[in-house]
């Protein structure tokens, strides 16, 4: 079993939780026969801050949170556990996506984007010369 014991194992382990270290957010992935569904929890993002980019069958997300502000009321910050934090995903998914018809929404920390497959010009046949 592992203890945090020594000063150097404990700096190790709050490293990971670092302002300047990019987090990859968890996320969910389902398609049916016209779509994939992607969920991914990005909490304390602000939906202004949150960038999705497509590209063929590569889909991107970007984005980052602000560092609290100092208090100007007077008082001092004793204690301090939230800090910035940037979030990075890229995954390909098998079939391309036809941007002009997915949607992305973003509801209490969690982005849901409804990328529609896009289909084969010619009904997918080729013509025979």
């Amino acid at each position: 079993m592992f203890y945090l014991t020594h000063p150097r194992h404990v700096a190790r382990v709050l490293r990971q939780f670092d302002a300047d270290t990019t987090r990859s957010p968890a996320l969910d992935v389902s398609e049916d026969d016209k779509a994939y569904s992607v969920t991914v929890d990005m909490p304390g993002v602000a939906k202004e801050a949150v960038k999705v980019r497509v590209e063929g069958r590569r889909v991107h997300i970007e984005t980052a949170t602000a560092e609290a502000a100092a208090p100007t009321d007077g008082s001092r910050v004793l204690y301090r556990e939230r800090r910035a934090a940037s979030y990075a995903r890229s995954f390909s998914l098998p079939i391309e996506i036809d941007q002009s018809q997915s949607q992305a929404r973003f509801d209490n920390g969690v982005l849901t984007l409804s990328l529609v497959k896009r289909v084969a010009e010619n009904g997918g046949e080729l013509t025979v010369n």
